[in-house]
């Protein structure tokens, strides 16, 4: 059965894409730490991040530096933290986090809840940076 991840990448499962390209695509959480929350995948399903092939593996982080760099340059903070969690889907991926401190990258914070007008307009900014 594919991962709720794959259905975004083939489209049957709505997401607020802020980057894409042949192999990889990054989206907005739906349940952020902070504004900005990305994820990023690859788009051929493989369960754990490590056992990515050597140039899948390279090639998301190479990806997931554009998209990172795309959100600092229109979210207010000091750094984007990157972290791979992914007991919850089955399908590798990293997080790419706005911080102003190192609180915004507990996982055990509560998460905020944007609306969908929120969620769409910050997509748009990142999206809009990225493709610069």
């Amino acid at each position: 059965m594919a991962s709720i991840f794959t259905k975004i990448v083939e489209r049957e499962i709505p997401a607020h894409i802020v980057a894409e390209d042949e192999n990889y695509l990054a989206f907005l959480d739906i349940n952020p730490l902070v504004e900005g929350h990305t994820l990023v995948i690859p788009k051929k399903e493989v369960d754990y991040v490590f056992d990515l092939d050597h140039q899948t593996l390279a090639g998301l982080f190479s990806f997931s530096k554009g998209v990172a760099k795309a959100i600092e340059s229109v979210i207010p903070c000091e750094r984007i933290g990157l972290t791979v969690m992914g007991l919850e889907v089955p399908h590798a991926h990293v997080h790419l986090i706005p911080m102003q401190t190192m609180d915004d990258m507990n996982f055990a914070n509560m998460k905020l809840s944007p609306s969908k007008e929120e969620m769409e307009a910050t997509a748009k900014k990142i999206r809009e940076a990225y493709e610069k």
